[in-house]
Parts: structure tokens; sequence; C-alpha cells
């Protein structure tokens, strides 16, 4: 009796399987299908399952240069999966038997928190010097001016507002960051979010004290907000128009 009802018991598992697979291959056979298909037979209402295949479409696809494409995604593909593998498997060694030197510590932290930021920074720092009047530089270019002096007294000035606001973004970024500290400290360089995590317990009895702490934590970011106000309202307002 048993064996009977574990027999009955793969046999539905099998076709349950079975099942599943072809619910996930029969679009990918039907866009097979249809690729043999003429056009007018493609776009008709009612599904055609009995036609007379033709390659007509795959002679369009020869023709439209379809080799060059082809070549850029292998070759950007290929490149990009062997690089990352170059670059991968010693960082992966790196982690699992030399991370222990890496972990709770607040400079490896700080630097995973530059590059979580850098493309915050560059972007749009990038759409408020677009913002720039070319006229102002170039002539800065003409009298002589070299490109950190450019930097320094013509471009940074000028996009101050949009600054401070990409810089206040990035400081409340890292500032409210748990995912990172919390997989990579633990008593060395934890941060304010880890400290909340520690305030709630199983009785339920910590809704006040972390009222406070949560007080405590936006005291800086407010206060930053506060002291460059009258440079959020251009700052963000340009970026998010960008």
């Amino acid at each position: 009796m048993n064996n009977t009802k574990k027999v009955w018991s793969n046999l539905g598992w099998t076709v349950f399987t079975y099942l599943i697979i072809g619910i996930f291959i029969f679009p990918v056979a039907w866009m097979v299908l249809t690729g043999f298909k003429q056009e007018v037979e493609a776009s008709t209402t009612t599904p055609l399952i009995f036609f007379r295949p033709t390659l007509d479409q795959f002679q369009l696809v020869a023709q439209s240069n379809f080799g060059a494409y082809l070549f850029n995604s292998l070759f950007a593909s290929l490149v990009s999966t062997a690089l990352a593998l170059l670059l991968g498997i010693p960082t992966a060694y790196s982690m699992v038997f030399q991370m222990r030197t890496l972990l709770d510590n607040l400079l490896v932290l700080t630097l995973i928190y530059t590059a979580m930021n850098l493309p915050l920074v560059i972007w749009m720092a990038r759409s408020f010097f677009m913002d720039l009047p070319l006229e102002v530089l170039e002539q800065a270019w003409l009298d002589g001016s070299s490109t950190f002096t450019s930097i320094v007294r013509i471009i940074l000035p000028m996009s101050a507002p949009g600054l401070i606001a990409t810089a206040l973004l990035a400081v409340i970024f890292a500032w409210n960051d748990f995912f990172f500290a919390v997989a990579l400290t633990y008593t060395e360089a934890p941060t304010l979010p880890i400290l909340v995590s520690t305030f709630t317990s199983n009785e339920g009895l910590f809704l006040a004290k972390l009222s406070a702490l949560a007080t405590a934590i936006i005291i800086v970011p407010v206060a930053l907000g506060i002291y460059a106000q009258r440079h959020l309202v251009h700052g963000l307002s340009g970026g998010a128009l960008k």
C-alpha cells in the first residue's frame, strides 16, 4: 500500500514538474514558431497552429546588419564577464579568507559610503555644470586660467547651491544607511542606525525610548538642512528638472 502511494506521489510530482516546465517553455517555443510565419499569419486574432513555414523573416534579420550588432553584444558581454571574473575571483577570495581585517572597520565603511555616493555626486554635479554659461568659462580660458583655477574660482562658486544640495543628500544617504553598517560592523564601528536596532525588545515597550533616540539622530541632518536651506530650493529643483 505504501509503495502504491509512493508511486502515485512520484507520478504526481513528475506531472507537476513537467507542467511547470511547459508553462515556462511554451512562450519561447511559440516565439520560435512565430518567426517562421508571415506577418499576416503572426498577427491574426486566432493563433495559427498549422501554417506553411517560411524563412522570409530570418532573411530580413540577416539583411538588418545583424552581424555587427551580434559582434558588439558578444564583445561587450564576453569581455565584461571575463573582466568581472578576473576582478571578482581575487575579491571573493579576499572576502572569504582575509575579510576579517576589513570587517568592523570604520575606514572601510567610509570607503564603501564613498563608492555609494559617488554616482549621485557625479550625476547631480554634471547637471549643474551643464547649466553654467559657456561664455564665462571660455573667457577664463582665454585669460590663461588653468583647469584647476577655473574650477575653484568660477565653476564651484557658480554651482554652489547645487553642490550644497548634493552634499546634503550624500550626507543623508550615508547617515541613514543600515544595510552596509549591519553587514560590515559589529562592536568597533557601528553607526547610529545599528543603535536603533538595539533599542527594540520582544516585550514591545520600546516606542518612547526609540522615539527619543530617533529625535537625537535627526538633529544633525536637520541642522545641516536648516543651515543650507537658502541653497536647497534652487539646488534640489535644478537637479529634479535634470
